[in-house]
């Protein structure tokens, strides 16, 4: 399989996947698409949650078509940053980067960033202004992707390193330190 010019970067939530993604692309000049950015417009569009769109993601394949289609066409891009939970699945010529966070540091993470984005402030109706309520949240949300993703493209477990070319766990790893180390072993997969 010939390898693409395409850096796709999953992650739970809070781990970082969207700074990352963007500091990936500005450091090799690539551009940067968020399937989390457009998953957020789909919510806005219809007036819910992104918690709520998830869920009804459950009984509405039409979601996960457009998110498909959309992760497809960035696959016949160059030189792109995806961030995006299925972009492995869907780009398997990319160069498959998890960015790995406890739970609870990465709903304190959350809260943080509320404050100064206003994605944030849509994403869950479950108290998102406690930690703890951010903790449900994610845990929601996991288990519904689990389940569609299994039920839709035979995906037992999407966090999987097996899926993936490098893992960083970003609890120790300042924005720029993730980056750079994305950038050095996305040159040596390139090299190889």
């Amino acid at each position: 399989m010939e390898k693409k010019h395409i850096i796709t970067i999953a992650g739970g939530l809070g781990s970082g996947k969207s700074t990352a993604a963007k500091a990936t692309a500005d450091i090799l000049g690539y551009g940067h698409i968020s399937t989390g950015d457009f998953m957020r417009s789909i919510a806005n569009e219809r007036g819910i949650s992104l918690s709520k769109l998830t869920k009804i993601a459950e009984s509405d394949p039409s979601i996960d078509q457009k998110l498909d289609d959309y992760n497809k066409k960035v696959g016949d891009m160059d030189n792109v940053v995806l961030d995006s939970r299925l972009g492995f699945y869907f780009i398997p010529s990319s160069f498959k980067v998890f960015l790995s966070l406890p739970p609870l540091v990465a709903a304190a993470r959350i809260l943080e960033d509320k404050k100064s984005n206003p994605n944030r402030v849509k994403e869950s109706p479950y108290g998102f202004d406690t930690v703890e309520g951010i903790l449900q949240s994610i845990s929601v949300r996991f288990l519904s992707e689990q389940k569609r993703y299994k039920d839709l493209y035979g995906i037992e477990n999407h966090t999987s390193p097996s899926n993936f070319d490098l893992i960083i766990d970003t609890e120790n790893n300042s924005a720029e330190q993730v980056s750079s180390k994305i950038v050095e072993e996305y040159k040596k997969w390139l090299s190889k």
